[in-house]
């Protein structure tokens, strides 16, 4: 083990012990709207620690809103966002992150001209404040590459790593994306659509990946494949027009009435 991952061990550690019991990530009383389109609603949600939840729900429901409420993308109108006990509903989106709380998109945003070990370890030097420099003494920043290459290994991109980003297979780009998202050391991780636009046929390769996350993460992500939400994620938030439906287990929620109208339909799962 590395200089830097025996101190964020440790810090991971003392955080686990000083926030026993509080969760990683609650809202209170969310609210924001769009003139007269109410977009979320008096949400109260509450997740702990290693959690492992997907948010799903109807187009317009109010999911992406929501993570990018979380996030600091928007600004509620009213209501507050906790970070492990701590009030983060005023931090810009970049402070959020240095908290833990990191996010990837619906749509790449990655580095087609780097190599994925390139791209994750410029994110690590970033997060150590060594991102304008890494590039010119590159051996000087070797457990930052180590770091990295460990990353894109528990990934399953070990092989690919000096592959450029855009030679990448899409369903590799967006395991790449996790692993910049890793580089932050994030307690709390939001995905959004992880698998869109994956093949079917490396969808369950994608879904191994983040099923294989360090448990000290949660991990809230948004999804439209349903075999990938029942198969990940312990608990399912359900949102209907901006608000929360319901919460529950897997089978809580393939056998709600509610649920099978306004999302699921007739397609049971259970």
């Amino acid at each position: 083990m590395t200089t830097a991952e025996i101190a964020a061990a440790s810090r991971t550690g003392a955080r686990s012990e000083a926030h026993a019991g509080v969760p990683a990530l609650a809202t209170r009383e969310l609210y924001k709207s769009f003139g007269s389109l109410i977009v979320a609603s008096n949400i109260n949600l509450e997740l702990p620690r290693g959690a492992r939840y997907a948010l799903i729900g109807p187009n317009g429901a109010g999911k992406t809103t929501l993570i990018n409420l979380m996030t600091g993308m928007q600004r509620p109108d009213r209501g507050r966002i906790l970070l492990e006990g701590h009030d983060i509903t005023a931090l810009k989106p970049a402070a959020r992150v240095k908290r833990g709380l990191v996010r990837t998109f619906q749509i790449n945003a990655l580095f087609p001209h780097l190599s994925a070990l390139e791209a994750v370890t410029l994110a690590i030097c970033e997060r150590d404040g060594h991102a304008g420099s890494w590039w010119k003494r590159l051996p000087s920043y070797r457990e930052a590459v180590d770091e990295a290459h460990a990353i894109l290994c528990s990934l399953h991109l070990g092989e690919d790593c000096c592959r450029l980003t855009r030679e990448l297979a899409y369903g590799q780009q967006r395991l790449l994306e996790i692993s910049l998202a890793l580089a932050a050391r994030p307690t709390v991780l939001l995905l959004d659509e992880p698998a869109a636009g994956v093949p079917r046929e490396d969808s369950a390769a994608l879904l191994q990946a983040i099923s294989a996350l360090p448990a000290h993460i949660t991990v809230l992500f948004i999804e439209h494949d349903m075999d990938l939400v029942f198969a990940f994620a312990s608990r399912i938030i359900v949102m209907a027009g901006g608000q929360v439906l319901m919460e529950g287990t897997p089978r809580e929620i393939s056998a709600d009435q509610r649920v099978q109208e306004v999302y699921l339909g007739k397609k049971r799962h259970g």
